[in-house]
């Protein structure tokens, strides 16, 4: 579920980048970046694409943070984050319809400028439903974090006692084997770099499809957050 989320990410970051004027909506690191360079260079629409980019991430992520509050966290995937990201689905949905929008608009200036801050509020409330489920180094909508764990396990893993440099295990988790944890923090690496080429492949064949795949991807984790929620249930 972890793995579709980032995919999500990776495909509404080559979307946002190729075809909303070179911003980023869920990578904020990249994006604070291409706003510093904006400004450095006096491009105001382009400081002003990131400035918004970061305005709605912001606001995405501290409403699903108040949404999260609500129920305390139960279980490896609560339901309150399924919840959270059924939001997300809604707000996506929007996007792919102002997407299509766009295609038709007179001022499509305008519709870029929603499209943004639709994309980068879903986004926003994606890293707070991941947050929320505590899972060491992992987030879904950047690599950076992901990739220093990763090495860090790595390099945990190798060592001949099992143990990190600093001499504990690495985020906790068992190294003296090959861990559930390690494959996932490569498998986060590898299926961010998927989605986004996968974006950008579709940009210039399917721009309508391309649009509606981040739905998808949020879509299919909620489904499989009721299921799961629904057999926990009946277990009881």
């Amino acid at each position: 579920m972890l793995l579709v989320l980032t995919c999500a990410a990776g495909l509404i970051d080559a979307i946002s980048y190729l075809e909303l004027g070179h911003v980023f909506t869920a990578m904020m690191t990249g994006n604070t970046v291409l706003l510093a360079l904006a400004i450095g260079q006096g491009e105001f629409m382009a400081a002003l694409r990131s400035t918004l980019a970061l305005a709605a991430f912001s606001v995405g992520a501290a409403g699903g943070a108040l949404m999260l509050l609500r129920e305390r966290a139960r279980g490896v995937w609560p339901p309150i984050v399924t919840a959270t990201l059924a939001l997300e689905g809604v707000v996506l949905a929007v996007f792919g319809a102002m997407w299509h929008v766009k295609e038709t608009a007179a001022r499509a200036d305008v519709v870029i400028v929603v499209l943004i801050a639709l994309s980068g509020l879903a986004m926003g409330i994606q890293a707070s439903a991941v947050r929320h489920l505590g899972v060491p180094g992992v987030a879904s909508t950047y690599i950076t974090g992901t990739l220093t764990s990763l090495m860090a396990e790595l390099v945990g893993w190798l060592s001949p006692r099992g143990a990190s440099p600093s001499g504990r295990a690495a985020d906790g988790w068992p190294v003296g084997s090959p861990s559930r944890h390690l494959r996932l923090l490569a498998a986060v690496f590898l299926v961010y770099g998927a989605g986004a080429l996968t974006g950008a492949l579709l940009v210039s064949r399917s721009s309508s499809l391309l649009a509606w795949l981040p739905l998808g991807c949020v879509a299919a984790v909620v489904v499989n957050g009721l299921v799961r929620h629904r057999e926990a249930a009946g277990f009881r």
